[in-house]
């Protein structure tokens, strides 16, 4: 479970979508993922402290329900709100991540479509869900292993160079002030890349929705929580301030900033290393979004806010159609990134970063009524508590709110912040549907 946590959070966008952030923030790249970085963790220990004390399948999309239990309409909405919203992203990312790892097969096979490697990974990673939880499970801890791996090794060797220690190499962070300071281009780049950053991180979470599956959800999730929180800021932090330090900031290089710092330093087959361990990443999160959209829509189905036909399990406790469903979903945006990509796809890929944070707001919102329920009937349950309740959970919101608002005055962020808006707007037109062909959520107790 930790190194599911740990992978999940470490995804491509790190190795490859990190270059952006630093290529508009300069140096100060860092401070954008340390303010990003504080904010998941906070969110982290919140989920943490709600699926310790409540661990169910489903995860924060109960404790959404759950959290409005007083309000049962605004609670079922609430609820089906943060289920699809977390079901979408992942679906999305199936595909997006499909498309990248065609990308990167590509590297080696460049003769071979991209379409035809990108719904090949896209059928192997769905076989591995399919046979049962264990082999995700298995699949996950070695994709993560090796980017976990990988980025130690990374910060170790890059540390031994930016110290001095490296035979031949004395200590130089030059690169840090000597191309026009350490924030060349002023503070608002710095508050744009922490808005960009805000997707990298996204995919911790979901070692709450596979507690579920677990022996013992609670002890599982209590350690892997506590295990992202302790090493999310190192390794994101730590290995983002290695690479500003060993390539500057406006070089033609920092488009590939991994690649580009084993290169300064010499690495053999740098291109190469990289290549792998970011199709690793890949592979992983195309692992990780089949399993947590299957999860999240079987999770939808026990309350009607999904058709039932999705919670039918197979003998080894695995929903097929789920996770079919993701695949589907996954094959469809597949072809639109070859068909239409300047309008379907597009959409998709400008709306689902967006939709994470509401996500993440949502789940906030959630630990701050169940936190102060649970103190009044049940505070034996509250064996993980979050940090500062209720200030350190307010802030959280505050700031992620106004990662929000800073997107309306950034125009790099306007287009995905519009599409996230419209598709909130499509699942409260589904919602209204649901209510009309279903059951009147008024009358939903939880």
């Amino acid at each position: 479970m930790s190194m599911i946590a740990l992978g999940g959070v470490i995804g491509a966008g790190l190795f490859v979508g990190s270059g952006v952030v630093i290529k508009a923030a300069g140096p100060a790249a860092v401070v954008s993922f340390a303010i990003t970085g504080l904010l998941v963790v906070l969110v982290m220990r919140m989920l943490g402290e709600m699926a310790v004390a409540l661990p169910r399948a489903g995860s924060f999309y109960e404790y959404a329900r759950l959290a409005f239990g007083d309000r049962p309409a605004l609670g079922e909405l609430a609820g089906f709100m943060t289920g699809w919203m977390y079901w979408y992203f992942w679906v999305i990312v199936v595909a997006l991540e499909a498309v990248a790892g065609a990308g990167l097969v590509q590297f080696w096979l460049p003769h071979q479509p991209a379409w035809l490697i990108s719904l090949s990974l896209l059928l192997a990673l769905t076989l591995t869900n399919l046979i049962s939880v264990r082999v995700f499970g298995e699949f996950e801890f070695w994709f993560s292993s090796i980017k976990v791996a990988a980025i130690i090794v990374f910060l170790l060797l890059a540390s031994l160079y930016v110290l001095g220690l490296w035979p031949g190499i004395m200590i130089n962070m030059s690169n840090l002030t000597s191309h026009g300071g350490f924030a060349p281009n002023g503070i608002l780049p710095i508050l744009t890349g922490a808005v960009s950053a805000t997707g990298f991180y996204f995919g911790a979470e979901i070692v709450t929705v596979a507690a579920a599956e677990t022996a013992e959800p609670a002890r599982a999730v209590a350690k892997a929580t506590n295990s992202v929180i302790t090493r999310v800021l190192v390794f994101y932090v730590g290995s983002i301030l290695l690479v500003v330090c060993l390539v500057p900031w406006n070089s033609a290089g920092i488009g590939t900033p991994y690649v580009s710092a084993l290169r300064a330093m010499g690495t053999p087959a740098a291109a190469q290393i990289m290549n792998a361990v970011v199709l690793t990443a890949v592979l992983s999160a195309l692992n990780s979004g089949l399993y947590a959209s299957s999860r999240m829509l079987f999770a939808l189905t026990r309350r009607g806010d999904a058709p039932r036909g999705f919670d039918r399990l197979n003998r080894k406790g695995v929903p097929v159609r789920a996770i079919l469903l993701g695949t589907v979903f996954g094959y469809g945006t597949v072809i639109m990134s070859y068909v239409s990509p300047d309008t379907i796809f597009a959409f998709l890929v400008n709306s689902y970063g967006t939709v994470a944070i509401f996500v993440y707001v949502l789940i906030a919102m959630s630990q701050l009524r169940l936190r102060a329920r649970l103190e009044r009937e049940d505070p034996a349950k509250l064996r993980l508590r979050m940090w500062g309740y209720p200030y350190l959970t307010y802030l959280a919101i505050a700031g992620m709110l106004a990662i929000v608002l800073a997107m309306a005055f950034i125009p790099d962020q306007r287009k995905p912040l519009i599409f996230g808006f419209m598709s909130l707007g499509i699942l409260l037109v589904a919602y209204r549907i649901r209510v009309r062909v279903g059951r009147d959520p008024g009358s939903i107790t939880g």
